[in-house]
């Protein structure tokens, strides 16, 4: 029933954390936009070596291949962008970061990451932001090969923060005791980018 001059109420839905499912100044869309400051690579490079420096005990160099004999995982997770956007219920197939933790074995000093790009991009985060469960190092996307435009075929995946922490085309990162702004941090984008506190700019 519905009384007259008045609408029935729309639940919002909630996360987990009792935080609003949608953060403030987002908009749903089923689209998946493609965004990059970057021309898209259309190939990986033929020497790709996903690289762990930094303060770790155990720094790696994987090779594609010794990359895509590691376990496999699949998460769900929302998806949102500094420009507004936000996508609902991604299905993304991949490494789980805590597979290539275990490996590299960070030094209590490592207080902060830099992830690289094989473009030159960077973009950085606290540790503990990278240390936890919905994480990724990700290659495929709602069943599919990650496509060139999205990072393909391998991209970080850091969901709980604006997209532009997950970087494209994916193959370092360095484990570091003090923090490093990235391409975008440097250039007014705010360092964490915590889409319910709308973090989006300096």
């Amino acid at each position: 029933m519905q009384l007259f001059g008045k609408k029935p109420a729309v639940e919002v839905e909630k996360r987990p954390d009792g935080r609003d499912r949608l953060p403030p100044g987002q908009y749903l869309t089923q689209k998946w936009p493609v965004l990059s400051y970057e021309r898209t690579p259309r190939q990986m490079p033929t020497n790709w070596r996903l690289k762990i420096t930094g303060a770790v005990e155990q720094p790696l160099e994987l090779t594609w291949e010794e990359f895509l004999a590691l376990p496999r995982t699949t998460l769900t997770t929302d998806f949102h962008c500094v420009t507004t956007w936000s996508r609902y219920d991604n299905t993304w197939e991949g490494v789980h970061i805590r597979e290539i933790l275990q490996r590299a074995k960070p030094l209590p000093t490592a207080h902060y990451v830099l992830a690289h790009s094989w473009t030159g991009y960077t973009t950085n985060m606290p540790f503990s932001d990278l240390d936890d469960d919905d994480v990724m190092i990700v290659l495929k996307h709602d069943g599919k090969d990650l496509e060139p435009d999205h990072g393909g075929p391998v991209r970080l995946l850091v969901p709980k923060l604006y997209a532009y922490k997950s970087a494209k085309w994916l193959d370092g990162l360095e484990f570091m005791e003090q923090d490093h702004p990235g391409f975008w941090e440097v250039r007014g984008y705010h360092n964490h980018a915590d889409p319910w506190q709308e973090e989006r700019y300096w």
